[in-house]
């Protein structure tokens, strides 16, 4: 739950998030839910973590889950 509070607090804020797997992603975190949160980057198309879109397109709407969260920092 902390990742969750976390992700409120930042939200439509531009944000840098590390996952567990050691993965950087730096955007604005335009929603959260109990399970994911979502983070427009600068590139790329709307895909979730498990579809990768065209990585030319703009304003990616990224998928992260919660639970591959290791850390977020403001940016």
């Amino acid at each position: 739950m902390e990742a969750y509070y976390n992700c409120l607090r930042c939200k439509n804020k531009r944000v840098r998030i590390l996952t567990r797997d050691g993965r950087q992603y730096v955007g604005v975190i335009t929603d959260v839910d109990r399970n994911n949160v979502y983070l427009r980057s600068d590139n790329g198309s709307v895909h979730t973590s498990a579809f990768w879109g065209n990585p030319f397109a703009a304003n990616q709407i990224l998928t992260l889950s919660l639970f591959t969260l290791l850390a977020i920092a403001l940016i």
